[in-house]
């Protein structure tokens, strides 16, 4: 038995056998742990050797920001959308071990494997039709428009968050973690927050759901043949809470071009999103949110520039936790120089003209 960084794999061997027997394979020194996603979010293992394969998700390693790799968080969402429409992995069980030390040192949560693919690079286009990709979007819009229209509290979720004040909070907490981590002068950086901050959208234009809070393909386990892929699971809940669905639209968007964002910048994102291979573009899949949503067409503008913003951010810790030698993985060398360019995108999705945008049921007035 071998242990990966993180993960004590004889102390999660004797936690399974005792909580979970049901779910023990064959001998404890026979399962292994591969770390299959180390350090930009929270750590995420595959264990073999129990009786099915399973998932244990725990923070980084070091310079865990509050409220950012929140293991409860995510194990509650999962668990209240399992059967909802909305599909996520089959959770198990969630363990504090902060203090006996036993497996991880720290919360940690663990689920069923499901079986797919993460569509992470253009090269694993070539396994699909470019129908089945375009099919593929669209059912990724789709699937983000059930969770936004699903009734938190028929799920148990009623409590999950505040919608009330949502986008200025969340300013106010990615901006605390910007000073948590900031290591260096961001100009651009200052900048967009600031202009974020003066051009907020009003808060009784705002519609409110679950949102996500990091929806992007390469979050998503896909299945099923090369003309006809599926969503099999949506993963990565960790900041999933009530608020403003046009966030998590805004993020896609993000996400959705992020190849053309910084092109130079190999391996530092990870995006299979080609609209050359068959998927379609963003504009399209807003519409077709917008009609699965039972919405008018959104004005992004906003949305898009705090999502630059947001990631930025999100970088930025990530640049710290590299500079401070608690990174697993390669590529965090260079991380960092993704900042300042996302910054500007940003200020590029600004205008100084205010754009009032109406849904079925309010307006929205998102010009920033």
């Amino acid at each position: 038995m071998t242990d990966t960084p993180g993960l004590n794999l004889a102390g999660f061997s004797e936690w399974l056998s005792e909580a979970h027997p049901n779910l023990v394979g064959g001998p404890a020194e026979a399962q292994t742990a591969t770390l299959i996603a180390g350090g930009r979010s929270n750590l995420t293992y595959r264990v073999d050797g129990p009786r099915v394969p399973l998932i244990v998700r725990r923070p980084p390693l070091g310079h865990v920001l509050a409220s950012a790799h929140d293991m409860g968080r995510e194990h509650r969402v999962i668990s209240a959308l399992a059967g909802s429409g909305v599909p996520v992995p089959p959770a198990v069980d969630l363990v504090d071990d902060t203090e006996a030390a036993r497996v991880t040192g720290t919360p940690f949560f663990v689920m069923h494997v499901v079986d797919g693919v993460v569509l992470a690079s253009p090269r694993q286009n070539a396994d699909y039709t470019a129908s089945g990709l375009h099919g593929l979007g669209l059912e990724f819009a789709a699937t983000l428009a059930r969770l936004h229209t699903l009734d938190a509290a028929s799920v148990g979720l009623a409590d999950f968050g505040r919608p009330d004040g949502y986008l200025d909070r969340q300013l106010r907490t990615w901006r605390r973690q910007l000073e948590a981590s900031r290591s260096r002068e961001l100009p651009e950086l200052d900048r967009l927050q600031q202009r974020l901050e003066e051009r907020m959208p009003p808060a009784g234009d705002i519609r409110s759901g679950i949102v996500h809070g990091d929806y992007r393909l390469d979050n998503a386990i896909i299945a099923g043949p090369a003309d006809a892929p599926r969503i099999a699971a949506i993963l990565d809940w960790e900041m999933a809470t009530l608020g403003d669905p046009l966030v998590d639209l805004g993020m896609l968007g993000m996400y959705w071009n992020i190849a053309s964002l910084a092109p130079d910048a190999v391996g530092l994102t990870r995006s299979a999103v080609d609209p050359a291979a068959g998927y379609p573009e963003f504009d399209e899949l807003v519409d077709h949110y917008a009609q699965a949503a039972g919405i008018r067409t959104p004005d992004l503008t906003w949305y898009r520039a705090f999502a630059a913003y947001k990631l930025a951010v999100i970088l930025e810790g990530i640049h710290y936790r590299y500079r401070q030698g608690q990174t697993l993985g390669e590529g965090f060398d260079r991380i960092g120089q993704l900042v300042e360019p996302l910054a500007s995108t940003g200020l590029g999705h600004t205008t100084d003209s205010t754009t009032t945008n109406s849904t079925t049921t309010n307006s929205t007035t998102t010009g920033v």
